[in-house]
């Protein structure tokens, strides 16, 4: 069974940095990618930053130049790294894993972390 298990977040002053992780348990050769999305209240929940097992990369046009995202070589933890953090950033931020599945119809089934929330202050 796919379990996620995501840490940091936290409050966080403007103009500083960020640091979650997701750990995935269940079979590594399954994994097509992980990665982060959030949710500002209200608001839909939106990419922050993916990647794939070999290191293939997509962030939000809002992140890009204060992003880092990077799977450890088990291809079991994600770690997303945000700087330069604005009161934007605030939200709950939610891992995310696609694994194989071509039983159905998008080739993949989707499993979502709790969440972990984040606040930058104005």
């Amino acid at each position: 069974q796919e379990r996620l298990v995501e840490s940091g977040g936290g409050f966080v002053q403007p103009g500083g940095s960020l640091k979650l992780s997701c750990t995935r348990s269940g079979s590594v050769f399954s994994v097509k990618r992980m990665g982060w999305y959030r949710q500002a209240q209200g608001k839909e929940r939106d990419l922050v930053a993916t990647i794939t097992p070999r290191g293939d990369t997509i962030s939000a046009d809002s992140v890009k130049g204060r992003v880092t995202i990077s799977m450890d070589n088990a291809k079991t933890t994600v770690t997303l790294q945000l700087h330069h953090l604005k009161p934007e950033d605030t939200g709950v931020y939610y891992c995310l894993q696609k694994i194989m599945n071509y039983k159905v119809s998008t080739g993949y089934d989707e499993h979502w972390g709790q969440g972990t929330a984040v606040a930058v202050p104005s």
